[in-house]
C-alpha cells in the first residue's frame, strides 16, 4: 500500500467522520428549535441581551 492509498482512505474516513458530526449536530440544533421550554439565546428578539447565555 503506497502513500496515495494511505492519505485517499485517510480522507474518506475524515470526510465521513466530519459528515456524521455535522448530521449529529443539525439533528441536536433542530430538536433544540422545536422544543418550546429550550432556555433562549441571547440573541433572540424576545428575550433580553443581558441575561444568562443558554448554554452557560
Amino acid at each position: 500500500m503506497g502513500a496515495t492509498e494511505i492519505v485517499v482512505i485517510l480522507f474518506l474516513v475524515t470526510l465521513g467522520a466530519v459528515l456524521v458530526f455535522a448530521l449529529v449536530s443539525k439533528k441536536k440544533i433542530e430538536d433544540r428549535r422545536h422544543d418550546p421550554d429550550a432556555t433562549k439565546s441571547t440573541l433572540a428578539e424576545d428575550k433580553s441581551s443581558t441575561g444568562k447565555p443558554a448554554d452557560v
